[in-house]
């Protein structure tokens, strides 16, 4: 029998990546990056508005160029026994589309209109009409948002469709549904021309867009329609059933597969979100939190569906019944800025480069800066005195979503230097951290330990030592470089019928641990005092705002 082929596609926030993996084993054998141009330049951005979209040709022409790349780098050979893709993309980010599942941005009448773009997780225009629906939920006897942690997010989807129907009156008129990109690149694949059609996954639906076994699918339109007349009707446009990552969407439409020089029979599986696909390319075990460290940080933790019957866990971004492994409970929380929060701080500290003529030297002292602080930041002496920070540059993901909180620095005087705000700025990212465990914790959910995945669990040893000290538990690094894209593909072998279960999948194709970072007691003392200021400093802000 052949060796088969997979490929797992992750959409981030600043680039798509496939990789292409032995679905035997799990070997990388090659993989593509493409940075989105339209992104790149901040189009369709404005980030004093926290307004973040992303043009869906950005999305198409990574996928393509991603995949094809792969393709030719393997050879035919390979390529002839490809058989599955699965995708996972950030969310949530949905769009708005017309009757045939078209993003209107795709239509030459809202190609620059930034209401017709994909908008992105981290976009919180819409805190207003968050608000809304967590004022609204009260009054209805059925607790619709009990599987999301009891407070709905201006970064999810039923606050964004709301406030664009508000606020661009004819984009409004033109809307046929509200696609997540999760779902919408799968539908893409398989051709799909009916948006009715559209195959939706347990993760987005149940996570951000309030759809659960025991309400019978979304809330009941009149939930919708009270909050709002603009969306009365508009669920009869979505859906009722949806599907977990392990099943397939379908076949490769004959022209993508053209496109690709992909074989006619390639099955694409169901979309997911690319923290819970990434927790399964991590080896996500029952009760241990997975951290996707990046730009924000999203935390999953797993636990069979038997042991959670009656436990709700207030504040997280919902706990769904097969969105991240089949037969378990997901539970989702996060931190809306984590690496972003350490790159506005490079970019502060860089705004004098705009004076320097030469591009690449630029660049060069630019991604130096971040070095060198956290060389400085890691030789500093721990003091009861130190400047602290709150994290919530981005507002606040969990516990307790609030998008509308901002970060501080207190303790500063004419002696503070940029390495003492940098390692407060890690102290304070580690301590939201910190929050999160200490939530679940609270509320019942054991946590057995801690694994770490993604770009600041792989690169930075100091912030990784921080937050290991910080919550007094060893923290296992995953080895994969791409655990997003990993375990994406390990949802296509599943889909693609290799394996019966993505257990067995994560079994095989798991790449396992690189190494363990373990807390250093001396410092425990210091870090506990340090994090009940951060509680206390946290508690007036949020009294104030």
């Amino acid at each position: 029998m052949p060796e088969k082929y997979v490929i797992g596609v992750d959409f981030g926030t600043d680039s798509v990546r496939s990789v292409l993996v032995n679905a035997m084993n799990g070997e990388e054998i090659c993989s593509s990056v493409f940075y989105y141009p339209r992104w790149k330049e901040g189009l369709f951005c404005n980030a004093s508005l926290n307004q973040f979209r992303q043009h869906p040709l950005d999305h198409l022409e990574g996928l393509e160029t991603t995949i094809k790349d792969c393709v030719q780098k393997a050879g035919a050979a390979i390529t002839e026994n490809i058989a599955g893709i699965s995708v996972d993309t950030t969310g949530s980010t949905p769009v708005a589309v017309n009757a045939n599942g078209t993003p209107l941005s795709l239509l030459p009448e809202f190609e620059n209109d930034p209401n017709a773009m994909f908008i992105l997780w981290k976009d919180h225009t819409s805190t207003m009409e968050a608000e809304a629906i967590n004022v609204h939920a009260e009054k209805f006897p059925v607790n619709y948002l009990k599987y999301v942690g009891g407070i709905y997010s201006s970064e999810w989807f039923w606050a964004k469709l709301l406030h664009i129907l508000r606020t661009d009156k004819h984009l409004g008129k033109n809307i046929f549904s509200f696609i997540e990109h999760c779902d919408w690149i799968p539908f893409v694949l398989t051709g799909g021309t009916d948006a009715l059609q559209i195959k939706h996954g347990v993760c987005s639906a149940g996570h951000k867009t309030l759809w659960a076994a025991e309400f019978g699918g979304l809330p009941p339109n009149d939930f919708f329609a009270t909050l709002d007349p603009l969306l009365d009707g508009f669920t009869k446009r979505l859906f009722t059933e949806t599907f977990t990552a392990d099943k397939p969407a379908g076949i490769i439409s004959k022209e993508w597969a053209n496109k690709l020089s992909l074989p006619e029979n390639v099955v694409i599986g169901i979309g997911a979100f690319d923290c819970h696909i990434g927790a399964v390319g991590g080896q996500i075990e029952p009760y241990y939190l997975s951290r996707i460290v990046g730009t924000s940080t999203c935390d999953i933790m797993v636990a069979p569906a038997d042991e959670m019957k009656g436990k709700l866990v207030k504040g997280i971004c919902g706990q769904v019944d097969g969105s991240v492994i089949p037969g378990m409970i997901g539970m989702e929380a996060g931190q809306s800025a984590f690496g972003d929060a350490y790159a506005w701080f490079k970019n502060l500290l860089c705004w004098p480069l705009i004076h320097i003529a030469d591009e690449k030297q630029r660049e060069q002292i630019s991604n130096a800066v971040i070095n060198s602080l956290t060389n400085a930041a890691a030789e500093l002496p721990l003091s009861e005195n130190d400047v602290l920070a709150i994290d919530w540059l981005n507002g606040r993901r969990t516990p307790d979503a609030s998008q509308q909180l901002k970060a501080a620095f207190i303790d500063l005087n004419l002696g503070s230097n940029a390495p003492q705000l940098y390692k407060a700025l890690v102290e304070a990212t580690c301590f939201g951290s910190k929050a999160i465990v200490d939530r679940f914790i609270e509320e019942g959910i054991a946590v057995k330990g801690i694994i770490a995945l993604g770009g600041v669990a792989k690169k930075s040893t100091y912030v990784m030592q921080v937050m290991a000290n910080i919550l007094e538990r060893p923290i296992r690094i995953h080895r994969s470089e791409q655990t997003c894209a990993l375990g994406a593909a390990m949802f296509a072998a599943t889909a693609a019928g290799i394996y019966s279960k993505v257990e067995d999948a994560m079994q095989a194709m798991g790449r396992g641990f690189e190494k363990t970072v373990v807390p250093d007691p001396s410092v425990s003392a210091y870090y506990r005092n340090r994090y009940i200021k951060y509680k206390s400093l946290g508690n007036y802000i949020e009294q104030t705002t």
